[in-house]
Protein backbone atom coordinates (compact mmCIF):
# COMPACT_ATOMS: atom_id res chain seq x y z
CA UNK A 1 0.00 0.00 0.00
CA UNK A 2 1.44 2.89 -0.77
CA UNK A 3 2.26 5.88 1.52
CA UNK A 4 -0.06 8.74 -0.24
CA UNK A 5 -3.10 6.02 0.16
CA UNK A 6 -3.86 5.71 3.97
CA UNK A 7 -2.50 9.94 4.16
CA UNK A 8 -4.14 10.85 7.35
CA UNK A 9 -5.30 14.43 8.01
CA UNK A 10 -3.95 15.48 12.03
CA UNK A 11 -5.30 18.47 12.10
CA UNK A 12 -7.85 18.42 14.22
CA UNK A 13 -5.43 17.66 17.28
CA UNK A 14 -4.54 21.52 16.97
CA UNK A 15 -7.64 22.47 18.62
CA UNK A 16 -6.76 20.51 21.32
CA UNK A 17 -4.15 22.62 22.30
CA UNK A 18 -1.06 19.90 22.20
CA UNK A 19 2.30 20.99 20.76
CA UNK A 20 2.88 20.44 17.66
CA UNK A 21 6.02 17.97 18.64
CA UNK A 22 6.49 16.57 21.29
CA UNK A 23 9.68 13.67 22.63
CA UNK A 24 9.74 11.88 25.06
CA UNK A 25 13.02 10.76 26.50
CA UNK A 26 13.54 6.75 27.57
CA UNK A 27 16.46 4.62 28.50
CA UNK A 28 17.13 2.73 25.42
CA UNK A 29 17.67 -1.06 25.91
CA UNK A 30 18.55 -3.70 23.37
CA UNK A 31 16.85 -6.99 22.91
CA UNK A 32 19.57 -9.81 23.57
CA UNK A 33 17.84 -12.44 21.54
CA UNK A 34 15.18 -13.05 19.15
CA UNK A 35 12.47 -13.66 22.07
CA UNK A 36 13.04 -10.83 23.95
CA UNK A 37 11.75 -7.47 22.33
CA UNK A 38 8.73 -6.97 24.49
CA UNK A 39 11.13 -7.23 27.78
CA UNK A 40 13.47 -4.37 26.41
CA UNK A 41 10.41 -2.14 25.51
CA UNK A 42 9.09 -2.94 29.40
CA UNK A 43 12.78 -1.79 30.87
CA UNK A 44 12.58 1.17 28.79
CA UNK A 45 9.38 2.41 30.52
CA UNK A 46 10.25 1.76 33.99
CA UNK A 47 10.91 3.95 36.66
CA UNK A 48 15.03 3.21 37.67
CA UNK A 49 14.79 1.81 40.67
CA UNK A 50 12.16 -1.18 38.80
CA UNK A 51 14.35 -1.53 36.02
CA UNK A 52 17.54 -2.20 37.80
CA UNK A 53 15.46 -4.46 40.01
CA UNK A 54 14.50 -6.41 36.82
CA UNK A 55 17.49 -6.44 35.04
CA UNK A 56 19.05 -8.12 38.02
CA UNK A 57 16.44 -10.56 38.32
CA UNK A 58 14.97 -11.14 35.11
CA UNK A 59 15.17 -14.83 34.75
CA UNK A 60 13.68 -15.78 38.02
CA UNK A 61 10.31 -13.16 37.38
CA UNK A 62 10.32 -14.15 34.03
CA UNK A 63 9.86 -17.69 35.18
CA UNK A 64 7.88 -16.84 37.77
CA UNK A 65 5.40 -14.70 35.34
CA UNK A 66 5.27 -17.90 34.11
CA UNK A 67 6.43 -16.96 30.19
CA UNK A 68 9.82 -17.72 30.47
CA UNK A 69 10.73 -17.37 26.65
CA UNK A 70 8.01 -16.42 25.15
CA UNK A 71 5.75 -13.06 25.66
CA UNK A 72 2.03 -12.25 24.56
CA UNK A 73 0.86 -8.40 25.18
CA UNK A 74 -1.21 -9.37 28.22
CA UNK A 75 2.73 -11.05 29.78
CA UNK A 76 4.03 -7.35 29.19
CA UNK A 77 0.69 -6.10 31.12
CA UNK A 78 0.94 -8.17 34.15
CA UNK A 79 4.69 -7.41 34.11
CA UNK A 80 4.19 -3.62 34.21
CA UNK A 81 1.57 -4.59 36.91
CA UNK A 82 4.43 -6.11 38.87
CA UNK A 83 6.51 -3.19 39.20
CA UNK A 84 2.95 -0.89 39.64
CA UNK A 85 2.82 1.32 36.31
CA UNK A 86 -0.16 2.06 35.44
CA UNK A 87 -1.22 1.62 31.69
CA UNK A 88 -4.22 0.35 29.81
CA UNK A 89 -4.11 -2.45 27.29
CA UNK A 90 -6.07 -1.87 23.82
CA UNK A 91 -6.87 -5.03 21.47
CA UNK A 92 -8.91 -6.18 19.62
CA UNK A 93 -9.26 -9.18 20.49
CA UNK A 94 -9.31 -11.03 23.93
CA UNK A 95 -7.23 -13.93 24.81
CA UNK A 96 -5.89 -16.20 21.44
CA UNK A 97 -7.05 -15.59 18.44
CA UNK A 98 -8.63 -18.60 17.09
CA UNK A 99 -7.68 -17.90 13.56
CA UNK A 100 -3.87 -17.82 14.18
CA UNK A 101 -3.77 -21.84 14.28
CA UNK A 102 -2.68 -21.76 10.76
CA UNK A 103 -0.21 -18.64 10.90
CA UNK A 104 3.37 -19.38 10.29
CA UNK A 105 4.83 -17.43 13.03
CA UNK A 106 2.10 -18.28 15.64
CA UNK A 107 2.11 -22.15 14.54
CA UNK A 108 5.13 -22.86 16.76
CA UNK A 109 4.37 -21.18 20.12
CA UNK A 110 0.46 -21.78 20.30
CA UNK A 111 -0.21 -24.77 22.18
CA UNK A 112 2.25 -24.44 24.81
CA UNK A 113 0.86 -20.44 25.53
CA UNK A 114 -2.70 -20.66 24.83
CA UNK A 115 -3.87 -21.84 28.17
CA UNK A 116 -2.02 -19.39 30.06
CA UNK A 117 -2.34 -16.45 28.32
CA UNK A 118 -6.42 -17.42 28.05
CA UNK A 119 -5.94 -17.56 31.84
CA UNK A 120 -4.10 -14.40 32.04
CA UNK A 121 -7.07 -12.42 30.41
CA UNK A 122 -9.84 -13.90 32.46
CA UNK A 123 -7.83 -12.95 35.47
CA UNK A 124 -6.95 -9.40 33.72
CA UNK A 125 -9.27 -7.89 35.99
CA UNK A 126 -8.62 -9.25 39.46
CA UNK A 127 -4.88 -8.07 38.98
CA UNK A 128 -5.97 -4.68 37.92
CA UNK A 129 -5.10 -4.89 34.91
CA UNK A 130 -7.16 -2.80 32.28
CA UNK A 131 -8.13 -4.50 28.82
CA UNK A 132 -10.44 -3.03 26.50
CA UNK A 133 -11.61 -4.67 23.41
CA UNK A 134 -11.46 -2.05 20.62
CA UNK A 135 -9.56 -0.67 17.63
CA UNK A 136 -7.54 2.87 19.06
CA UNK A 137 -7.12 5.74 16.31
CA UNK A 138 -3.83 7.35 15.22
CA UNK A 139 -5.67 10.40 16.95
CA UNK A 140 -5.93 8.56 20.68
CA UNK A 141 -2.04 7.46 20.09
CA UNK A 142 -0.97 10.73 19.42
CA UNK A 143 -2.86 12.62 21.92
CA UNK A 144 -1.88 9.81 24.74
CA UNK A 145 1.76 10.42 23.97
CA UNK A 146 1.82 13.45 25.90
CA UNK A 147 1.22 11.95 28.68
CA UNK A 148 3.70 9.00 28.24
CA UNK A 149 4.93 6.61 26.24
CA UNK A 150 3.19 3.97 23.96
CA UNK A 151 4.41 -0.19 23.52
CA UNK A 152 2.77 -1.46 20.37
CA UNK A 153 2.98 -4.44 19.12
CA UNK A 154 3.83 -4.62 15.27
CA UNK A 155 4.96 -6.52 11.86
CA UNK A 156 8.47 -6.33 11.94
CA UNK A 157 8.17 -6.62 8.21
CA UNK A 158 6.29 -3.28 7.43
CA UNK A 159 8.62 -1.04 9.83
CA UNK A 160 10.08 1.89 8.50
CA UNK A 161 12.62 4.56 9.20
CA UNK A 162 13.57 7.55 7.53
CA UNK A 163 16.73 7.99 9.20
CA UNK A 164 17.55 4.69 8.18
CA UNK A 165 16.22 5.00 5.20
CA UNK A 166 15.06 1.49 4.55
CA UNK A 167 13.94 -1.49 6.72
CA UNK A 168 16.48 -3.26 8.28
CA UNK A 169 14.98 -4.37 10.89
CA UNK A 170 12.98 -7.07 8.88
CA UNK A 171 16.44 -8.46 7.46
CA UNK A 172 17.91 -8.52 11.19
CA UNK A 173 14.94 -10.62 12.15
CA UNK A 174 14.65 -13.07 9.33
CA UNK A 175 18.52 -14.14 10.64
CA UNK A 176 16.93 -15.23 13.49
CA UNK A 177 13.15 -17.43 12.46
CA UNK A 178 13.99 -20.50 12.26
CA UNK A 179 10.97 -20.88 9.84
CA UNK A 180 9.53 -18.71 6.84
CA UNK A 181 7.00 -16.20 7.42
CA UNK A 182 5.03 -13.18 6.25
CA UNK A 183 4.49 -12.04 9.89
CA UNK A 184 6.73 -11.06 12.11
CA UNK A 185 5.85 -9.71 15.73
CA UNK A 186 7.92 -7.14 17.17
CA UNK A 187 7.24 -4.84 20.12
CA UNK A 188 8.67 -1.36 19.55
CA UNK A 189 7.92 1.98 22.14
CA UNK A 190 6.54 4.92 20.40
CA UNK A 191 8.11 8.13 22.52
CA UNK A 192 7.07 11.03 19.92
CA UNK A 193 5.11 12.80 17.19
CA UNK A 194 5.39 15.74 14.82
CA UNK A 195 2.16 16.84 13.62
CA UNK A 196 3.43 18.76 10.98
CA UNK A 197 5.43 16.29 9.34
CA UNK A 198 3.05 13.02 10.58
CA UNK A 199 6.15 11.48 12.10
CA UNK A 200 5.87 9.30 15.00
CA UNK A 201 9.23 9.03 16.98
CA UNK A 202 9.94 5.55 18.44
CA UNK A 203 12.61 3.32 19.76
CA UNK A 204 13.38 0.11 18.09
CA UNK A 205 14.89 -2.57 20.89
CA UNK A 206 16.93 -4.34 18.24
CA UNK A 207 18.78 -1.47 17.51
CA UNK A 208 21.26 0.27 19.47
CA UNK A 209 20.32 3.64 21.79
CA UNK A 210 18.76 5.17 18.42
CA UNK A 211 15.35 7.00 18.11
CA UNK A 212 13.42 6.03 14.52
CA UNK A 213 11.39 8.12 12.80
CA UNK A 214 8.67 7.18 10.60
CA UNK A 215 5.47 8.48 9.03
CA UNK A 216 2.21 7.98 10.52
CA UNK A 217 1.02 5.92 7.40
CA UNK A 218 3.82 3.05 7.87
CA UNK A 219 3.18 3.23 11.37
CA UNK A 220 -0.57 2.35 10.67
CA UNK A 221 0.51 -0.37 8.67
CA UNK A 222 2.72 -1.99 10.96
CA UNK A 223 0.79 -1.90 13.97
CA UNK A 224 -2.90 -3.08 11.67
CA UNK A 225 -1.01 -5.76 10.66
CA UNK A 226 -2.88 -9.03 10.31
CA UNK A 227 -1.15 -10.91 13.29
CA UNK A 228 -1.27 -7.73 15.66
CA UNK A 229 -4.65 -7.72 17.21
CA UNK A 230 -3.55 -4.25 17.03
CA UNK A 231 -2.30 -4.79 20.48
CA UNK A 232 -1.27 -1.10 22.28
CA UNK A 233 -0.33 -0.72 25.92
CA UNK A 234 -0.47 3.15 26.98
CA UNK A 235 1.87 3.98 29.69
CA UNK A 236 1.08 6.90 31.72
CA UNK A 237 3.60 8.57 34.03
Amino acid sequence: MMEQEVRLNLKPLSIKDLPPKHHIELCHFKQKSNWDCGISCVLMVLPTKHRQHLLKNLSAVCKNEGFNKSTWTIDLCYLLRRYNVEHVFYTITIGVHEGYRGNSFYHHILNKDESRVNLKFREASKNDIIVKKGSISILHIIEHLVNGPIIILTNARLLYCDICKFNKISNELRKCLPWPTTYQGHYIVLCGYDIERQRVFYRNPSFGDHVCVMSVANLENARKSYGTDEDVIFIYK
